[in-house]
Parts: structure tokens; C-alpha cells; sequence
């Protein structure tokens, strides 16, 4: 089975620390770790672990924080012949603080300097002898035209919705299955103040996507499916840190679905995947393999 992934990749420093400090202050770090990163990346080393090929397609720039990333994809098993290096351009970076204890976290992010992906840039045969496509909507031109193609050929399309960004409502339209963030299903549903997942996932039954999915952090997520709605509870382990952990759950979902489980059993399996990431600093030092996963699972009947 292969997918093919298509958006964001960064490289990640992610830091330890005792507590947030307050503006004009000093704090010492704990912990340092230096790692790939971004949505669909991510979501694809999940996969990898999994024993799914996959590809990616992207941009970096020419500096080391590139190289940093196409490493970090590469050793994973991801083909990165799609990764395009844009000369005299900077790649996305990102400073993630993390406290120590609670798992909560802070993102700075710098968007790359290089113009995204063109849809020319996509090679014809791209989606050749793929099984499924993952997409974050954050390239507009290229994911319209890759999710275009994918109906051309029947490969079925995620969203990985992180926000409401232009264009991102009629992408979501297109695709089979969208996975959202809480922050995009209360844009969406444009009542903040009163958020209610089920009535917002219900709301996204507008889509017409096959399944609609809000994660919800330590709330697990809530699902719909045809006229069936459903919560699928959060793990809990013993969390270090949550970065990735929604990128993780977007590449197990993708799993379950590859192996044609039911959709309760998709969330499920992606919710433990997702849950097991967090016991180490990082968005991929701590993704499982399917056989630590599937022991979890067992042990939580």
C-alpha cells in the first residue's frame, strides 16, 4: 500500500522547561531536541512505522535547516523525490516550549521564504499506484489541482484541517475524509463562543465527505458518519509532550482506513497511536510501531 502526502514540513526545535516565564525574565532549559516536523511530514513517518510506503512532496530551502528536514524524512523510509529545494530561500522553522509536567506547549513558527509548490511542479504520474492522498491545504493551487487528479483516478483524499484559510471549505468539499482541529471546527461552525463539537461535526456533515473528525486534545474526538455521530475517548498515558500528536492520529486514521476497518475502529486505533507519541519529547521520537500499538489497544479493551 502506498500514500502520498502533500503540505507543510518544518524543522522543529522543541525545548523543556520547569514552568512559562513571565515577560523580561530568564529560564533555563531542561531539555533540547532538534527534529523534522509539520503536518502531513509527520503524519507520512507514522505511516512509515507502520509499514506503509509513502511519499511526500513539498518544498525546503537551501540552508541546513532543509537539509535537517529532508534527512529527517529520508531515514524514515519516506520518498522525498517530490521535495523540491528552492535556491537562496529558507526553510519553515519552529521553537516549540514545552513544560515539563503538564505536556502543555507554546509554537513559534517562521512560514519558508520560497514560493510554494506550483501545480506544474507535480510530476503526471505522482499518484501512480497510490491507495490514498493526504493533504493540509496550506499549498492552495497544489492541493486543488493533486485532489483533482486523485478523483480522476478514485485514490481517496484526507484533509488534515488545521484552519479556516482561504479556499480551505471548498478543498474540504472535495475530499472523502476530513480530520479537524478544534481550532478549524470552531471557525467553521462560526460559534466560538458556544462551541459544541457534536453540533459542529454535524455541521461538517456539509462537506459530504465520507467521515468528519474533530480532535480535541485530552477530550479524544468526535466522529460522523453518515447520520451516526460518535466520541471516541482520549488515552491516557504518561504524557511529555502533545507536539504531533494530532499529525500522528491524521496517519493512523489513514491506517485504519487502509485496512478497511470500521470507522469506530479507525478512531480508535488512531486515538492510541496518537496517545503513545506523547510519551516522548518530540513529534516523532515517540510514534509507535503497529505491534506497540496494537498490545496497547489489547490492554485497553
Amino acid at each position: 500500500m502506498k500514500v502520498v502526502g502533500l503540505g507543510q514540513c518544518s524543522l522543529d526545535n522543541l525545548f523543556i522547561i520547569d514552568s512559562f516565564p513571565p515577560p523580561d525574565t530568564k529560564k533555563e532549559v531542561i531539555d533540547w531536541t532538534t527534529a523534522g516536523g509539520g503536518p502531513v511530514a509527520t503524519a507520512l513517518v507514522g505511516l512509515s512505522r507502520l509499514g506503509i510506503d509513502c511519499s511526500f512532496h513539498g518544498i525546503i530551502g537551501d540552508d541546513e535547516a532543509g537539509e535537517k528536514i529532508a534527512e529527517s524524512l529520508r531515514v524514515e523510509g519516506v520518498d522525498i523525490k517530490g521535495l523540491l529545494v528552492r535556491p537562496r530561500s529558507c526553510s519553515q522553522v519552529a521553537f516549540i516550549a514545552v513544560e515539563k509536567g503538564s505536556g502543555r506547549r507554546t509554537i513559534f513558527w517562521k512560514r519558508p521564504s520560497a514560493a510554494a509548490l506550483d501545480p506544474k511542479e507535480l510530476p503526471d504520474d505522482f499518484l501512480d499506484d497510490a491507495d490514498f492522498l493526504l493533504i493540509d491545504g496550506l499549498m492552495p493551487g497544489a492541493s486543488f489541482h493533486a485532489v483533482r487528479k486523485a478523483r480522476e483516478k478514485n485514490v481517496p483524499v484526507m484533509l488534515d484541517a488545521g484552519r479556516v484559510r482561504e479556499g480551505m471549505i471548498e478543498l474540504a468539499g472535495l475530499c472523502d475524509y476530513v480530520v479537524a482541529s478544534e481550532e478549524f471546527a470552531r471557525e467553521f461552525s462560526g460559534n466560538d463562543s458556544a462551541f459544541d463539537a457534536e453540533t459542529a461535526v454535524r455541521q461538517m456533515n456539509s462537506l459530504s465527505a465520507r467521515a468528519s473528525t474533530i480532535t480535541l486534545g485530552d477530550r479524544g474526538s468526535v466522529t460522523i458518519a453518515g447520520s451516526e455521530i460518535f466520541h471516541t475517548p482520549a488515552f491516557r498515558v504518561d504524557a511529555v509532550d502533545t507536539t504531533g500528536a494530532g499529525d500522528v492520529f491524521h496517519g493512523g486514521y489513514i491506517f485504519g482506513l487502509l485496512q478497511k476497518w470500521d470507522i469506530k475502529g479507525v478512531a480508535r486505533f488512531a486515538s492510541a497511536f496518537a496517545a503513545l507519541k506523547c510519551r516522548r519529547p518530540g513529534g516523532r521520537a515517540g510514534i509507535p510501531t503497529l505491534r506497540e500499538t496494537e498490545e496497547f489497544l489489547s490492554a485497553h479493551i
